[in-house]
């Protein structure tokens, strides 16, 4: 576990989120602008929602697909609930912040998930390759839960519920970005990956490297200025829930009857937190949020641990449920 933890800590993305982090820690002038952001984030919903439709027209959709995608699709709806219940019953975080960050932790890591299936690589631990399409299809319930989460509570403040809520939800930009990269991967197939290859596969991992620079500057921000904001049960939070989405993502594998190498990649899933769809979801639908609570829980916080505690121990755990 120990090696395992280094050698994610070495990786290229991780190393400059590191950069990213340190820079800002240290008040460096460093910054990624606005606009190469915002496209930066485009294009990795785009690229994850393609591969994984494209994964799905290359496997073809068996029961076992079908049944882990579902599996995926109630963990990342279901969490936000579970995540929201305990920041607001035990953390006692106010209802907007506590929906939006209950958002970040029902959705998925994409460096996370490639650091997990990195590592199971290195381990010889195969995996099916349908898990990139279970990881897109995650993405997006999270964001309508914690929405849901956000506007009910309005509603009954309010005394009625906005009447194009669900619309709004629906025609979120990074869930359309995502659903409809998802559904032209679906459709184009192997011919689709042919063609967009040098683009929206090889050049992912630079783009993810300068997006988590990006991240880490962020999340150093947050640490510097918003860790003030947070109480000793929201920080507990941040190392509580990957524990939990692990366990009942481990649980769900069981059932289905995933190998140990596709079980650890679900548990990694619903163990992490979200920091391209849902920051730039509830930056647009939710503004009274907070962005330095989530950013600085799932950035700061859960990130880490996952890399050097959670990934060894959720690899370690899906081979004992395997076996």
């Amino acid at each position: 576990m120990l090696a395992l933890a280094v050698q994610n800590l070495v990786s290229p993305p991780v190393l400059f989120f590191g950069m990213g982090l340190g820079a800002s820690l240290g008040r460096s002038d460093l910054s990624v602008p606005e606009a190469i952001a915002r496209f930066l984030s485009l294009y990795l919903l785009i690229s994850i929602g393609f591969r994984g439709g494209a994964e799905v027209a290359h496997q073809g959709l068996t029961l076992t697909l079908a049944a882990t995608i579902a599996a995926g699709i109630a963990l990342s709806g279901g969490l936000p609930f579970v995540a929201y219940a305990f920041l607001r019953k035990i953390a006692g975080l106010d209802h907007v912040n506590a929906a939006a960050v209950a958002g970040h932790y029902g959705s998925i890591s994409a460096v996370t998930f490639v650091a997990v299936t990195g590592a199971l690589t290195q381990l010889a631990l195969p995996f099916d390759g349908y898990m990139i399409a279970v990881a897109a299809a995650m993405e997006a319930p999270a964001i309508f839960s914690a929405l849901f989460i956000a506007r009910t509570g309005r509603g009954r403040t309010d005394g009625e519920m906005p009447k194009d809520f669900l619309r709004e939800i629906a025609l979120n930009g990074s869930i359309v970005a995502l659903l409809g990269a998802f559904a032209v991967g679906c459709i184009t197939g192997e011919r689709g990956v042919t063609s967009l290859k040098p683009f929206l596969l090889d050049a992912f991992a630079g783009f993810l490297c300068i997006f988590l620079l990006d991240m880490g500057l962020i999340a150093g921000r947050g640490l510097r200025d918003g860790w003030r904001s947070l109480s000793v049960p929201v920080a507990a939070f941040a190392w509580v829930m990957p524990l939990v989405g692990a366990a009942l993502a481990a649980a769900l594998a069981w059932l289905i009857g995933l190998r140990a190498g596709s079980t650890a990649v679900l548990m990694t899933l619903g163990a992490s937190a979200s920091y391209i769809a849902v920051p730039a979801a509830m930056r647009l639908a939710l503004p009274a949020a907070n962005p330095a609570i989530a950013l600085t829980l799932s950035l700061g916080l859960t990130f880490p641990f996952n890399l050097t505690v959670g990934i060894p121990l959720y690899i370690a755990a899906a081979q004992m449920i395997a076996e």
